[in-house]
Parts: structure tokens; C-alpha cells; sequence
């Protein structure tokens, strides 16, 4: 199939439709963000690569950075990383403290934050110099050197991340952390600075349509271990919205409070879209829109 054509249409049709979302309010640097930007880019396994609108333009991708997180230590640790956090949806929100008691400071999966603090606490344990050894990581993933965190996201997280900070004492409370809690979430707030184009977001996960091979051929991850990731990406991918992602869109998809969304049909495509307003569950309200008509025309998804 030629997407060029497709996406063009469909983006035509979500520019000019009307936007009910509004910026993530919570931090302050996202707030200053145009709230008109939309961006879209595919990167097809028949070596396709199509991009419209501000696919160029780099964005905070947020959450999005959870799945690198969580594939980096399960390359590291393999198996025993659930011992240390689930694979459920959570069906709450993605800030929530109330499941953390019930299940004894074990978050329900990876990409809530909680159990992306968890995994902060993993790669600390295991890596020399973690924010260079991570960073590292992320550039191999499709050799993009201009990768980086962001002073000023970062700053403007850790000023307001009182709900992180609870968090993460929290779940150290229950023993699941093993370092020094400021120094796993001055780590997690870097790696949710993390910035991207549309453009670099859809190249950097093709490894997951790939069956964990990147762009250069380069195995990062196993075909058993990227499966699971999508899987994880599908139900939980988009807070306590994966069920409606999966009902309406059908692929394997992570989302951001910076209005990003990368969507991946295994085998096929990754696509990424980015548009800042949210929805009342912190998704892009204008990149759904785009992702439903997309995989309603052209009839491929997981279902």
C-alpha cells in the first residue's frame, strides 16, 4: 500500500477539524508549547518513509521515553525485571497512588508512572553511568546523535513533581526501590525530557515493528522480548485510555502529555503523530483522531 496519499488526505482532515483538547496544564514548559502544531511521519518495513505538517520539529515526548526505559532493562535483566513490577492495565491514572497499597508497592506495568520509577530504580543498579549509558542506548537505536535530554523540561518537571516524589517514596516504602530516591527520579524526570521529531520517533521504534532489529539491522532486542513489548504497548500503552486505543485504532501504541503518539502494526509500519492539545486522559486529542481514520481506511491493524 502507498501511504504518501492517504496520510496526506487524512491529515488535511484533522488539521481543520476542530481541537476540544488543551496542553498538559501540570508542567509549566509544555504549557508554552503552540497548541496548533500537528506532525505526522510513517516509516514502513518496505523501506516507505513519509512525513506532513511539523514532523520535523522536535517536541517532549514524555511517557513515550517509558518504552526505551523498559526495553533497556530487559535487555539488562532479562525475565527477572517482573519481579519487580507487573504487566497489567492499570485502570487508573497514570499519576495514581491507590493500586501501590494494595499491591505492596509492585506497580501494575512499566509505563504507569510508578512503574517507570521502578524501572529508573533497575537501570541505576545496573548501569555505570546511567544518563550517558542510557542516552548511549537511544542513539544506537537508529544512530541519531542530535538525541538528548532537556535541561529546561527536566527543570520544570522536578519543580512541580510532588506526585513523583510521593511515588517513589511510596513504593521505597514497600522495599521495590533500592537507591537513593532523589537520585532515581532526578534520573527519571531526564529521561522524560527527552525530545524528538515525528520523523526520529518513528525511526527510533522501528525496531518493534522489526521484531527488535533496527534501521541498520542491528539486533537490539529478541523477536520473543519486542513481542512482549508491543503487547505491553498495546493494553497499556495509553493510560487508562488503551482499551478505547485498542477498540478504535487496533495497534500497539505508547502516548505522551507532550501530545505525541507512536503507533506500531508489527511487521508493517511505525507511525507518529504529535499535536499538544490532550484529551481529559492526557492523550492527543487531534493524533487519536488522526490514528482511527488511518487504520480505518486503509483496513490494516491488529484486529
Amino acid at each position: 500500500m502507498k501511504y504518501n496519499k492517504l496520510i496526506s488526505q487524512i491529515f488535511e482532515q484533522v488539521r481543520d477539524s476542530a481541537s476540544l483538547g488543551e496542553n498538559a496544564s501540570y508542567i509549566p514548559e509544555l504549557l508554552k508549547v503552540p497548541s496548533n502544531k500537528l506532525g505526522v511521519y510513517i516509516t514502513t518495513l518496505n523501506s516507505e518513509a513519509y512525513g506532513h505538517g511539523d514532523f520535523n520539529e522536535k517536541f517532549s515526548i514524555q511517557s513515550i521515553s517509558k518504552v526505551f526505559s523498559v526495553t533497556l532493562a530487559y535487555k539488562l535483566i532479562g525475565e527477572k525485571l517482573w519481579q519487580r513490577l507487573g504487566v497489567e492495565p492499570s485502570g487508573s491514572a497514570f499519576n495514581s497512588l491507590v493500586q501501590l497499597e494494595k499491591d505492596k508497592g509492585i506497580p501494575r506495568n512499566p509505563f504507569i508512572n510508578a512503574g517507570a520509577i521502578v524501572i529508573s530504580d533497575v537501570l541505576l543498579s545496573h548501569l555505570k553511568n546511567p544518563k550517558d549509558d542510557f542516552l548511549s542506548f537511544i542513539k544506537s537505536l537508529s544512530n541519531n546523535n542530535e538525541i538528548n535530554y532537556s535541561p529546561t523540561i527536566s527543570a520544570s518537571e522536578k519543580s512541580v513533581g510532588y506526585r513523583n516524589i510521593a511515588l517513589c517514596n511510596f513504593i521505597k516504602s514497600f522495599g521495590n526501590i533500592k537507591n537513593d530516591p532523589e537520585k532515581v527520579l532526578d534520573f527519571y524526570f531526564d529521561i522524560c525530557s527527552l525530545e524528538f521529531s515525528c520523523k526520529q520517533l518513528s525511526e527510533q521504534f522501528y525496531f518493534l515493528a522489526n521484531n527488535g532489529k533496527t534501521l541498520n539491522d542491528k539486533q537490539i532486542i529478541t523477536k520473543s522480548q519486542s513481542k512482549r513489548i508491543n503487547a505491553l504497548m498495546q493494553t497499556c500503552g495509553l493510560y487508562d485510555e488503551s482499551g478505547e486505543f485498542a477498540f478504535k485504532v487496533g495497534l500497539a501504541g505508547k502516548s505522551g502529555v507532550g501530545g505525541g503518539i507512536v503507533a506500531i502494526h508489527p511487521n508493517k509500519y511505525v507511525i507518529s503523530v504529535w499535536s499538544p492539545k490532550l484529551n481529559s486522559k492526557g492523550n492527543s486529542f487531534k493524533g487519536l483522531m488522526f490514528l482511527e481514520k488511518f487504520t480505518t481506511a486503509t483496513e490494516q491493524s491488529l484486529f
